[in-house]
């Protein structure tokens, strides 16, 4: 489950009280169980994926993607696979470590590793959010953030979109002063 740190270093564990945080910047979390059959348990354990994989993988969460469809008009989506040995991975996580947002909301299931995704909240006020497996997080068009990863930087989370075109970052040049 998620974990939120706030700019003064406090952790939040609890739910209730991450939710209140971010329901000002229009963030919104869930929990998704994961998939629980031997094949997708088995794809989830391996650090990189073929493409057909990735598909494979994806059609174990296909129900959530039809219920985004139907709930959001979501359109299209995709699975992202970051690993330590990933050619490029350190020029990708660049591009995204800068304080940006997107014309459309960034939508990520994330099935196994973990991420943090920075907030810049009223007054300036930064906090990070630890996403683990299971969390489905929702980050509204405009809101100002970023995304990094630590430890064994490795993740494998689904990215639901309306549009791709909405999802080009547009950096505002805000300090990231929260790691």
């Amino acid at each position: 489950m998620a974990e939120l740190t706030l700019a003064d270093g406090t952790r939040v564990t609890d739910r209730g009280a991450i939710d209140a945080r971010l329901a000002p910047l229009g963030v919104h979390l869930e929990y998704w169980p994961l998939p629980q059959e031997s094949r997708a348990q088995a794809l989830l354990n391996r650090p990189a994926l073929l493409p057909e994989e990735q598909e494979e993988l994806l059609g174990f969460v296909e129900p959530r993607f039809q219920e985004l469809k139907a709930r959001a008009g979501y359109q299209t989506r995709d699975l992202i696979v970051l690993h330590a040995d990933l050619a490029g991975l350190s020029e990708a996580l660049a591009r995204f470590a800068a304080v940006h947002y997107h014309e459309d909301d960034e939508v990520r299931y994330v099935l196994d590793g973990c991420g943090y995704f920075g907030f810049v909240g009223e007054g300036g006020a930064q906090m990070l959010l630890k996403v683990l497996p299971g969390d489905y997080i929702n980050v509204p068009a405009r809101a100002e953030h970023w995304f990094t990863m630590r430890e064994d930087r490795r993740i494998k989370a689904v990215r639901y979109f309306t549009d791709k075109a909405g999802w080009v970052p547009v950096y505002t040049h805000t300090p990231v002063t929260l790691l």
